[in-house]
């Protein structure tokens, strides 16, 4: 049940009673599918991300941060609940909703709107529906395509363009002009009888912004920045969770991003030859399988490795500059001095590395995330918000007691993750946590400050020194000289 306005006066009035606050606002923005290719996390020498490099100059860029799971519906039922998968049951995508699975659970924008704020979404948040969790909620009909179901002829029923005829390109029309769909001429591999399409597809769209949908939730946030700074009551504060799609398949984005290429073209990640020969046969398995995206086979084969990384950083500097445009929107609205600032991404990525598309194993590239906090500028004397870089491992799942506790609100749940409130304090702070994430049940990766060690249900097993081994291309498990290594990983999943 909301607060009424007439309750929060009283709770005012009798000395902010327990649930009563008047914090900082939160902006609260979540990006799909982004890995390490930004500015702050130099993952990549050709990411162009302006904006994320300046919301990590006044904020504290944590290096070592990782998802509960590597795929979306587990990991944001995760970061919004604040339990990990073996609390919830939300294993995979296929899962189901959080909701249906562990209704009892106080979703984070609740927590929130208990204590009094005015909560606001849009985009992508949870994997499935989630409108019901805020005051006001927009979501524009995008699904896997860039634009708005209504906007763009035969997408209602098939929204992706289809593939599997002897001439795979398909008309779409747009504002009565007709045009073909940039394909990458690929067949499927998950689907390879499904005549509806496939969205593992990258190319640019010769089209004005406000077609995309990323866009226009950008403008739907920006005008509640703008009505919000007016509306809302001294003493009631806003979370407002902004959920960007892009860099999620297909990799469409409108054309000027694609640009520069043509004078500089994308650089492959790094890969070696028999990366997977120290490896188990499952986890092999894991690596080449193409369940979240495509086979590595079918996009060499096809020559589209070297367009398929140079869409991947187009959509990523899209979605920077969407970013962007919010920033200087809180800016202007007079709101920022009293914000708080999250930017995260619910997994990581995989673009050839290990042989693997997509997300979904236990490796680094899938579970490493994009984390930026920057405290409220008018709490600045009391974090170390100047472009500081944290490298202790953490995880999403920390997000909600951090914002609860940061924001003075009153949440009853007995969470699983911790406050990063000390290392907002002293990002230099040793810890000595070991980061679990688990992609699926039975299998689980742990990410320490240096090392990461992988078991799968099978019992296979995998280390890797990251400090020195940075791509995990040498497996040491089978190496007797690091036992004390293993002994304390093994105890972490025996506890």
């Amino acid at each position: 049940m909301r607060l009424t306005k007439q309750f929060l006066v009283l709770c005012v009035l009798l000395g902010g009673w327990i649930g009563c606050v008047a914090g900082p606002n939160v902006l609260f923005i979540a990006i799909d599918d982004l890995n390490d290719w930004i500015g702050p996390l130099g993952g990549h020498p050709q990411a162009l991300t302006p904006n994320m490099d300046r919301l990590a100059a006044r904020g504290v860029v944590f290096t070592n941060a990782h998802c509960a799971a590597p795929a979306c519906n587990p990991s944001r039922a995760a970061l919004f609940s604040g339990l990990m998968p073996d609390k919830t049951g939300v294993w995979s995508n296929g899962s189901g909703s959080i909701q249906k699975l562990k209704p009892d659970a106080k979703l984070m924008s609740l927590a929130f709107a208990e204590a009094g704020y005015k909560t606001l979404g849009t985009g992508k948040l949870l994997h499935n529906r989630g409108g019901e969790l805020y005051d006001e909620f927009y979501k524009p009909e995008q699904r896997w395509s860039p634009f708005p179901s209504s906007e763009a002829v035969d997408y209602s029923d098939e929204e992706l363009p289809s593939k599997g005829s002897n001439n795979p390109r398909q008309l779409a029309e747009l504002d009565g002009k007709t045009y073909v769909l940039p394909l990458n001429r690929m067949p499927s591999d998950r689907n390879p009888d499904n005549k509806k399409g496939e969205s593992f597809d990258w190319g640019p769209f010769d089209e004005p912004d406000k077609k995309f949908g990323d866009t226009l939730i950008t403008d739907w946030a920006i005008d509640q920045l703008q009505t919000q700074s007016a509306k809302l009551e001294p003493d009631q504060p806003f979370f407002l969770a902004v959920g960007y799609y892009r860099p999620h398949i297909p990799l469409w984005a409108p054309a000027r991003f694609f640009e520069r290429f043509k004078s500089d073209p994308g650089q492959l990640p790094p890969v070696i030859e028999g990366d997977l020969d120290d490896l188990s046969d499952i986890a092999r398995k894991w690596a080449i399988e193409a369940v979240t995206a495509g086979s590595h086979a079918t996009v060499v084969k096809h020559g589209q490795w070297r367009q398929a990384v140079e869409a991947y950083l187009a959509c990523v500097t899209y979605i920077d500059y969407e970013i962007g445009r919010l920033l200087d929107s809180l800016e202007a609205s007079g709101l920022a001095e009293n914000t708080v600032i999250v930017l995260w991404g619910d997994h990581g990525w995989n673009l050839g590395e290990k042989q693997h598309w997509g997300k979904w194993t236990g490796w680094e590239r899938s579970t490493k995330v994009p984390l930026i906090i920057a405290a409220p500028p008018n709490q600045a004397k009391s974090f170390s918000t100047s472009g500081k870089l944290c490298n202790q491992p953490v995880g999403l799942i920390d997000l909600y007691p951090t914002l609860t506790e940061l924001c003075k609100v009153s949440h009853g749940v007995d969470l699983d993750g911790e406050s990063l409130l000390p290392l907002l304090r002293n990002p230099q702070k040793k810890t000595g946590r070991m980061l679990v994430t688990t992609f699926d049940e039975g299998n689980n990766s742990i990410r320490s400050e240096d090392w990461r060690y992988i078991r799968y249900a099978t019992g296979d097993e995998e280390l890797y020194n990251l400090k020195k081994d940075p791509n995990e291309w040498d497996n040491l498990i089978s190496h007797p000289e690091y036992k004390k290594q293993l002994k304390s990983f093994r105890k972490v999943l025996e506890n």
